[in-house]
Formats: C-alpha cells, sequence, structure tokens
C-alpha cells in the first residue's frame, strides 16, 4: 500500500533530509522544494523528485501555501509532511492540504488550533489538573495589559506570541519599565514568523529546566508517551542541547509528566507525533508550558533511547495504521543531541551565514548525524541557521558525555561560524556533566567562557539564481541560473569573495548581527545616550536590538530593509 504513495515535504534542511530517508525506508517517492538559495541543497539532491518555489524569502516560499499545493498538484504527490517549523503549526495549511484531497501526516487541523493556540491549550491543561502557574486567559489588547500582570502578580513575566513556537515571540520582563517595550517587540516577532501577533502573559520561573514528554497517538484512541526529554541549554529562548531520558527527575516528576502529558493529548483528541512541553523550577515546581502540535528538532534523542522510528509512526498513523507500542517503552540507555548552529557563541551567538569550505563530521560508535549540509554547501541568510544535529548514545549518560567529547573533538566545519566552541566547553562543565545545574538562562547567566571570535564568513554567489526568459516550443517559460554558472561565462562576476574586516572609525555604529535592519528607534541628528536602544535589527526571524556605543548626535543611518554583516558601519555617532 505504502508503494502507492508520493510524499511531498514541505521543508527544507536537516529535517527534509531526514524525512526522504524515512520515504526509502519505507520505499516510498519523496518529492523536495527548495528556494533559490536552496537549489543545490542535499535535500534537494537526495529526493526523488525536486520542484522549485522561485523565490528567496520564507515568505515567497516556504511559507508560500499556494505555491506549495501547486506543486503537490503538478507532482501528483498524494500525502504531505511539513516537518517542523514555517506551516507545520498552522491549522490553515493542514486544511488546505486536506481539502486540496492529500494526506496530512501531522494532527487534525481542529487539534492544532486548539493546542497550538497557547491560551485554549493552557485552559485545557487546566481542565485534566495539569500543573499550571498564573497567566491571562485571553490574549493581550494592549501592552497596558502586561503591565498591569506584572503590577498584580509580579516579575519576571513571559510574554508568549499565541500562536508561536521555537522561541520566536517570547520575551522575558525582569524590570517593570521594560514590560510594554517587549511586548510590543514579541507581537512584531509573532506576526512576522507566524502571520499573527496575539499575545498572551504568564507568571515566568526564574532559572527553571525544561523538560518535555514526546507523545504518539493513531486515529483508534490510542495515546502513548514515548518519553522524556530535557532541553534546558538554551541561548533567546532556542534550544541548544537536548537529551532523553530527562535526568535527575524525581520518580513524582517524571509520573506528573507522563500522566498529564497523555491527559492534555487524549482530551483534545490528538492524532500523529507532538510534544507536551513544562518549566521545572529550581524548588521542584512543575508547570504546564505548551504543546507543540508537531515532530520536534530533537526528535532524534528519543528514536535512539525508545528504538522507535518516529517519522515511519508519523506516516503510519496517517494511513490509519495503529501504534506499534502500546505503552511507554523503558528507556534504553541515554542520548544527547548537539545542535549545530551557523551561529558565533563569541558575539553572543548571533547568526552567521556564507559557504561552507569545510563540513567533516565525527563517526564511530554512538553517533549519529542528521545534516541538511556538506562542505560546499550555501547557508542561507534567509533561513534559520540550524545545519545539523550530532546525536550521541550510550548505555549511560556518562558515557554518552565521554562519546561526545570524543566525537565534538574531531567534528570540522569551515567557512561559516559555528557552535561547535560551546559545546565543548559545555561538557567541561561541571554544571551540566556532573551537578547538572543548568536552567534556560544558564548560557546568559552562569556560562563564563572566552570564546574565540570566529573569523569571516566565505559568501558564494554559486547559488544565487538569476531567471530570464525562454521560449520552448512557442511557449514562454522561466529558467533560474547560478549566477556564478552566468558569471564564468561572461566572465565579469567572481564566483567567490572573503569577506575581510575593514579598519573602523570610532564613531561608527557597527551592525550587532548578520541581519536586516527592521526599524530606526531614532531619526537624524537625534542626541543618544551610550546604551540606548536606538534601531532593531532581524535575523532567523528573531529581533536583535542595536545598541548606541557611546553618547552624541546619530547620522548617516543606513536604509530599513538593508541586509548587512556583523561589524559593518550602520550609522555614526558623533
Amino acid at each position: 500500500m505504502t508503494q502507492q504513495h508520493k510524499i511531498l515535504i514541505a521543508n527544507r534542511g536537516e529535517i527534509a533530509v531526514r524525512i526522504i530517508q524515512a520515504c526509502r525506508d519505507l520505499d516510498i517517492t519523496s518529492v523536495a522544494l527548495y528556494a533559490d538559495d536552496d537549489i543545490d541543497s542535499l535535500h534537494v539532491q537526495l529526493a526523488d523528485e525536486a520542484w522549485a518555489l522561485s523565490g528567496q524569502t520564507a515568505k515567497d516560499t516556504y511559507l508560500n501555501i499556494d505555491k506549495i499545493l501547486a506543486i503537490a498538484k503538478q507532482s501528483q504527490a498524494t500525502m504531505l509532511h511539513p516537518g517542523y517549523g514555517f506551516l507545520s503549526e498552522r491549522a490553515d495549511f493542514a486544511q488546505a492540504v486536506q481539502n486540496a484531497g492529500l494526506i496530512w501526516i501531522g494532527p487534525s487541523p481542529a487539534s492544532i488550533e486548539q493546542l497550538g493556540d497557547k491560551i485554549s491549550a493552557r485552559k485545557l491543561a487546566q481542565a485534566v489538573g495539569a500543573p499550571l502557574v498564573q497567566g491571562t486567559d485571553e490574549p493581550l489588547q494592549q501592552a497596558q495589559q502586561a503591565v498591569d500582570f506584572a503590577k498584580r502578580y509580579g516579575l519576571p513575566i513571559a510574554i508568549k506570541a499565541a500562536y508561536g513556537g521555537g522561541g520566536r515571540g517570547l520575551k522575558v520582563a525582569w524590570s517593570l519599565d521594560e514590560v510594554a517595550e517587549l511586548y510590543e517587540s514579541a507581537v512584531r516577532e509573532a506576526t512576522a514568523a507566524f502571520g499573527r501577533g496575539e499575545c498572551f502573559v504568564e507568571q515566568y520561573l526564574d532559572q527553571p529546566r525544561h523538560v518535555e514528554a514526546q507523545v504518539i497517538a493513531d486515529q483508534h484512541g490510542h495515546v502513548v508517551v514515548v518519553g522524556t526529554r530535557d532541553c534546558s541549554l538554551q541561548r533567546r529562548n532556542q534550544k541548544l542541547v537536548e537529551e532523553a531520558p530527562a535526568p535527575f527527575l524525581t520518580a513524582e516528576i517524571q509520573q506528573q509528566i507522563l500522566n498529564s502529558a497523555q491527559a492534555i493529548c487524549r482530551a483534545a483528541g490528538y492524532v500523529g507525533a507532538g510534544t507536551v512541553e513544562y518549566l521545572l523550577s529550581r524548588d521542584g515546581k512543575l508547570s504546564f508550558l505548551e504543546v507543540n502540535t508537531r515532530l520536534q528538532v530533537e526528535h532524534p534523542v528519543t528514536e535512539q533511547t525508545a528504538g522507535l522510528d518516529l517519522v515511519a509512526e508519523q506516516i503510519a498513523i496517517a494511513l490509519g495504521q495503529p501504534l506499534s507500542i502500546q505503552q511507554t517503552p523503558a528507556a534504553q540507555g541515554h542520548s544527547i543531541e548537539f545542535r549545530i548552529n551557523a551561529e558565533d557563541p563569541a558575539r553572543g551567538f548571533i547568526p552567521a551565514f556564507g559557504t561552507l569550505t569545510a563540513f567533516q563530521p565525527p563517526s564511530g560508535i554512538g553517533v549519529r548525524l542528521d545534516t541538511g549540509v556538506r562542505s560546499g554547501s550555501l547557508v542561507s541568510s534567509h533561513f534559520d541557521s540550524l545545519m545539523a544535529k550530532l546525536i550521541v548514545t550510550g548505555a549511560t549518560r556518562e558515557i554518552a558525555i565521554q562519546r561526545a567529547k570524543r566525537a565534538l573533538k574531531s567534528f570540522q566545519i569551515e567557512g561559516v561560524a559555528s557552535v561547535l566552541p560551546f559545546h565543548r566547553a559545555v561538557l567541561e562543565h561541571a554544571d551540566f556533566t556532573e551537578d547538572f545545574k543548568v536552567h534556560t538562562r544558564w548560557i546568559e547567566q552562569d556560562l563564563q567562557h572566552d570564546f574565540a571570535v570566529a573569523p569571516r564568513s566565505q559568501y558564494s554567489h554559486q547559488n544565487v539564481l538569476q531567471r530570464y526568459p525562454i521560449e520552448i516550443d512557442g511557449k514562454l517559460h522561466q529558467v533560474g541560473l547560478p549566477a556564478a554558472l552566468l558569471g564564468a561565462m561572461q566572465m565579469s562576476q567572481p564566483v567567490e569573495h572573503v569577506m575581510t574586516a575593514p579598519k573602523h572609525q570610532p564613531q561608527q555604529l557597527l551592525a550587532p548581527i548578520n541581519g536586516v535592519i527592521s526599524s530606526w528607534k531614532v531619526t537624524e541628528q537625534d542626541q543618544v545616550q551610550e546604551g540606548d536602544v536606538v534601531g532593531v535589527m532581524e535575523a532567523m526571524k528573531m529581533e536583535v536590538p542595536i545598541l548606541a556605543h557611546s553618547s552624541g548626535r546619530i547620522q548617516q543611518l543606513a536604509a530599513t530593509g538593508q541586509t548587512l554583516h556583523a561589524d559593518q558601519p550602520i550609522a555614526e555617532i558623533v
């Protein structure tokens, strides 16, 4: 039966590769999509078919429902897997896929709507008796409501996108005077990342652990919690290191997670793979956080310890087959995942982009690599910074850590900055390896390490497409050709150049990240003070404030919407 199906993968990078591999295992034809920058990417080369989305940005490509469904029809796909991120948690997309006659590999649109809306998910969690902190019951209409909540229940508070995920649209306010601005920022981020800006607030547990339960459920009423994970090592509320099973939990907390996660998903009539997330305070207080109605980035650690292929389970569930397991399996050893992001730890984990001149991953016993790149790949500035995931497994946590040290030591990445130095440092820190004192703000608050600044990224133009009209048999077509190919033919455009670090003048204000200037908070000749937020830059749909490096009058403001490299001059303060 499965051989008759063809799965369209509405995603890119390592998760697209992961789904392609599952399709191969099941003897199902895979169909890849690609934006212009992804024309030479690994997922495009590995898929049985690849279709162009004809655009550069996420909005024009992997978030464009009409384009995706048009390709589904052209390719004669019968099923669609959304991966994670992008449209994976959009109920309207799931409904549109089903309306187009395709099998949606995921939960029902109604479940996505109910659980993806963090406010209704919170109400459901309350109804089944899940542990919860104080929070608003409805989306806020204005910033003042967030201020009023903080005054009533105290700080810190979390301002969260009602339809968000992955740390986007999440802001934590630690002082009353920053609540209003952070609320507006969360709304902007949520609108940019998810198309909806509604936000709510709740009490924020200081220095909590982030623990979660992997759930799968079939169309026959079976709901199984596959296992737990710890995902406490985060920066900017996005995970960097995850492990399964979640270590150092009391039996009581463990059972509370398993019971409430199953109860929430059962009450929602959930079908498919999903994750119920919690925060665990230092004094042992557990609080429901949210439900992610999709496959998680960190799903491999659960696969390794449960002996289960979660993507294959997703496909089987979508085809109406029962779960292959009926109860929580006993964990087989311990597994740790290291997200290999193109980010520079020395610069506060700012995203990097460019061409990978070398990508040499480790191998050996206990090592798994889920990757979307290889040597020569372009790390695009238009998408998420995740390049690959290193998953290391051992019979015990201690063995997994030792194997991870070996694997990370031999991992080589050149051409763009990466988080490898951070991962190596974490494995030498007792807070992670022994005492387990890590929490969701441990990187910002407790990690003391001098990371070497990564060399300037090398940016290749070889994948950039230029489109030209061409007539074939009297019909007009658009042909996309890599700029480097045209440059080689015309001898007019270099294939590759290396960004060199220019000398800067003291009055120059430099870009804090590789990204786009989304707005200025000041105008030409305004008087600013050192440390003032004068503007905002955006990278990977995350906002980063631009801080004045000195006091004086600001001038020579770079244009909004302009894409810039880190440390490139964007204004002057004189």
